[in-house]
């Protein structure tokens, strides 16, 4: 008889599951994804630059733009991974489009207007606070993921981390609901998403999940872009070419990363989001040509890595 056994099945799912818990898998991986979306920072400007982008409801479109490419990227590789068309189970597609406008809409609409209002010191320093919320709400709505010493301490020196890494910057100004605020709105949101993504990679496949959840999202960012205003830039050969690679950006950093979420603690896998400025900084270097070699920035590598050593040592 062709074909394997279920036993045999199942002891290969185990062998698969075993090794997306080695920690040193979960580095690996969680340092592309962060690899990823670091090189997002340097992608954004470059493109606002390209496309002449200014305005607000331009900024959402071109977010939309990114998110529903990424929705379609992951559903025309789908049947290439799996050999067959990405479909979710009964009951899931409302599931992932509630995740949707929580990770997708809500939290790159307030992101995009937060950051539009604040220095980009003040938001490298509010955006670490993501993955603050994630261990926070963890704590209270996950079993199992309770706050503890080892996990404060972490998260203390990893923020220390952004902290060196913005230091001599401008902390002054004081606080505005459409800039601070917004931006802790969007934290908020990532944290709350965090939690659905582990819930829905129980029952789901996750980069179904993921692909449902950029098209919902990035439909929905779209639609509210052109109501406030927003048209679709004048693309170029390069500018088309740019958009792809940041559509690429999201498709393969949140697959990667809700799978790694399907098979570890929230809190285990969220301390590695502090590398996230770190490679912001080392990709705005080598694009932009801002300094990276200082030491400032080496200090922030070094403490994000200690606060993640610490979260992770057994």
């Amino acid at each position: 008889m062709n074909g394997n056994s279920p036993d045999s099945t199942n002891k290969e799912t185990k062998i698969s599951d075993s090794r997306l818990r080695n920690i040193w898998i979960v580095a690996l991986l969680a340092n592309i994804c962060c690899a990823l979306w670091g090189s997002a920072f340097p992608s954004i400007k470059v493109g606002y630059a390209w496309l002449d982008i200014s305005r607000t409801s331009d900024q959402i479109v071109f977010a939309g733009l990114r998110f529903t490419l990424a929705g379609l990227q992951l559903f025309a590789l789908y049947p290439q991974l799996y050999h067959k068309v990405c479909r979710l189970k009964k009951g899931m597609y409302s599931r992932a489009f509630g995740l949707g406008m929580v990770q997708t809409f809500l939290q790159y609409f307030f992101f995009y207007i937060g950051m539009s209002n604040v220095t980009g010191v003040k938001g490298s320093i509010i955006s670490a606070a993501n993955s603050f919320f994630v261990i926070v709400l963890a704590h209270f709505f996950v079993r199992g993921e309770q706050l503890n010493l080892r996990k404060a301490v972490g998260c203390l020196l990893s923020l220390a981390s952004v902290i060196a890494v913005n230091w001599g910057g401008d902390f002054s100004g004081g606080m505005s609901l459409t800039g601070e605020g917004f931006m802790l709105i969007a934290g908020l949101s990532y944290g709350v998403a965090q939690l659905l993504s582990k819930k829905l990679v129980r029952d789901e496949n996750p980069v179904s999940i993921t692909c449902y959840n950029f098209l919902f999202g990035g439909i929905s960012l779209l639609a509210v872009g052109f109501l406030m205003g927003g048209t679709i830039p004048h693309f170029t050969v390069k500018s088309l070419l740019l958009l792809f690679y940041m559509g690429v950006i999201s498709a393969g950093a949140f697959s990667i990363w809700t799978l790694l979420l399907k098979h570890n603690q929230v809190s285990r896998v969220s301390m590695f989001n502090f590398l996230t400025p770190v490679y912001g900084c080392l990709f705005s270097a080598l694009v932009l040509g801002e300094s990276f070699w200082r030491p400032e920035v080496l200090a922030a590598l070094a403490l994000v890595c200690a606060g993640i050593l610490v979260v992770n040592h057994k």
